[in-house]
């Protein structure tokens, strides 16, 4: 297995720029994870307040639960605080519990990315799809469905390949078990706003952005940042794309710089708040002309639906 071609930061930054690009912070992932849960709050409170908001706080809110997932991202790169244990644990009990099995399967895609020993490769090899499949994929993502299938598919599947004899009963408890975290969070989550007499609000601005906005910007995310990419691409430059994002891209679907997925794979060893520095830099030099860019997120689903 050849491992992806890489670029040498050397031939792009000056030592003292790298070392500030690289640079650990005690308190920035923090605060990001700090500022996350923030808008979460605020946005429930906006939504309980006046009702009428509450479908503008379903898409904030799950984008930032987007969000925690992109700072457990970074934590997996152990970039989110300088001392690499605080690292993992703000990351699994603030953002995400996945950290441990999704590190070594990430680090796999960026060492074989865009190459067929790539995890992520089925992502974005499909595209592009033609019009009609891409919008049955963003109802699917709206209704839940795709929520359901990816969180619980597994239950069906265990039981529809159920031996003769097996409890269908065990076989749910077995399969619930895979899920418990999730399950038992959640459960608290809706015990302990039920208690505050404001049960619905869990359910329409917790549970509800995760089953629907969150799967979409995911796919989103995940068509920007390797669909209509060439596989086995030689140049480093080139394996992934970074999206321009306005101010209500970056509220709705790209939050904490996720758009410059370009840079993050030429320079994993940059924390997420960096790599907006690394893109001027890379710009004043002229490099940026050479990367794969794409001035918005409408338009590249338009290339991604052109099959």
């Amino acid at each position: 297995m050849a491992v992806a071609p890489r670029v040498k930061p050397e031939d792009f930054f000056t030592a003292e720029e790298w070392a500030m690009l690289t640079g650990r912070s005690s308190w920035k992932g923090l605060l990001l994870v700090a500022h996350c849960w923030l808008v979460i709050g605020a946005a429930m409170a906006a939504g309980a307040i006046w009702p009428v908001l509450i479908p503008l706080m379903v898409l904030i809110i799950g984008t930032r639960q987007l969000g925690l997932f992109i700072l457990m991202h970074d934590a997996a790169h152990a970039g989110l605080h300088c001392n690499r244990k605080l690292n993992d644990w703000v990351a699994i009990w603030f953002c995400s519990s996945s950290l441990g099995a999704y590190r070594p399967y990430h680090l796999q895609h960026h060492r074989y990315v865009q190459q067929s020993e790539d995890p992520d490769l089925v992502l974005s090899a499909p595209f592009p799809i033609t019009r009609a499949s891409l919008v049955r994929k963003i109802v699917r993502d709206l209704t839940g469905q795709t929520f359901i299938k990816q969180r619980f598919g597994h239950v069906a599947q265990r039981i529809n390949n159920r031996k003769a004899g097996e409890s269908v009963f065990v076989l749910l408890v077995e399969e619930a078990g895979k899920d418990r975290r999730f399950l038992i969070e959640n459960g608290i989550g809706l015990l302990a706003f039920s208690v505050a007499g404001y049960w619905w609000v869990w359910v329409t601005m917790w549970l509800l952005p995760m089953m629907t906005w969150l799967p979409l910007v995911s796919r989103i995310r995940n068509i920007a940042e390797h669909a209509l990419v060439a596989q086995n691409e030689a140049d480093p430059l080139r394996q992934a794309r970074t999206t321009h994002a306005g101010l209500v891209e970056r509220m709705l679907v790209a939050p904490y710089w996720v758009n410059y997925h370009c840079e993050h794979h030429m320079f994993t060893n940059v924390p997420c708040w960096n790599l907006p520095k690394a893109h001027k830099l890379l710009q004043r030099q002229g490099i940026t002309e050479r990367m794969e860019i794409q001035p918005g997120y409408a338009n590249l689903l338009k290339q991604a639906a052109q099959a």
